[in-house]
């Protein structure tokens, strides 16, 4: 909960009814005193938001967590293709959504400033997205040098997802390329690395990582990874 937002928090506290995955679940586990929680696991996204949704109708006051920001691989979106189908207006109850601060800017923070240029965002879980369309995004980022941050590297059922995108990376940036793993960005044990693209620890890496490579710009400098905007070389 380190980095909540006061918005967020807020929100919590005044629903009577929480709703969400098991494990976001536990780490508001603070907040949720005298509470009705709704939780469960993994790809059960559609039965949990229309369980929400439900409760929000009969007049509950209804939060429904996600990690990091709602409307980045959250449960925002489909929160509003659920209600798309029930074609109700005006909608039977106020519906509010809330930023939070996404994986990713907390990893950028505690790496230093790997994001100061354009940059993707590109998740390696082909579950909901074809491996085909993966390896595309990952190939034209990589050609565009952009700063690519890597969400879902990989896990056991997938081990080898995260070896093939840095396989594609490689094609377009040099092996001392900065490289930024961050594993449990803002929750408690917090594990940051600092490497390079060919010395990046492919076997210590999860699903609970987010792993940031630099430009062709970005450079390390003592325990951080730094790209440049381009200020110093304006003219004033």
């Amino acid at each position: 909960m380190r980095d909540m937002t006061l918005r967020a928090r807020d929100a919590i506290e005044r629903a009577d009814t929480v709703v969400g995955y098991s494990t976001y679940v536990r780490l508001v586990g603070p907040l949720l005193e005298d509470k009705k929680i709704v939780s469960t696991g993994m790809t059960t996204e559609v039965e949990r938001c229309r369980e929400a949704i439900s409760l929000a109708a009969e007049g509950r006051s209804v939060a429904l967590i996600s990690s990091g920001d709602p409307g980045v691989y959250g449960m925002a979106g489909l929160v509003l293709e659920l209600l798309k189908e029930e074609e109700e207006s005006p909608l039977p109850f106020e519906l509010e959504i809330i930023p939070g601060v996404p994986a990713v800017c907390s990893a950028a923070a505690s790496l230093g400033a790997p994001l100061m240029h354009d940059f993707a965002v590109i998740s390696l879980s082909d579950l909901l997205t074809p491996w085909e369309l993966i390896e595309k995004r990952l190939s034209l980022a990589a050609e565009g040098d952009f700063i690519i941050a890597l969400y879902n590297p990989r896990s056991k059922g997938r081990p080898d997802n995260l070896s093939v995108a840095l396989e594609i990376i490689r094609r377009y940036r040099h092996a001392d390329t900065p490289v930024g793993v961050v594993k449990d960005s803002a929750r408690e044990g917090e594990k940051i690395t600092v490497t390079t693209l060919k010395d990046i620890p492919v076997e210590k890496i999860d699903m609970t990582t987010i792993v940031i490579v630099g430009n062709s710009k970005s450079f390390p400098f003592l325990d951080y990874i730094v790209t440049p905007r381009g200020y110093k070389g304006k003219r004033l």
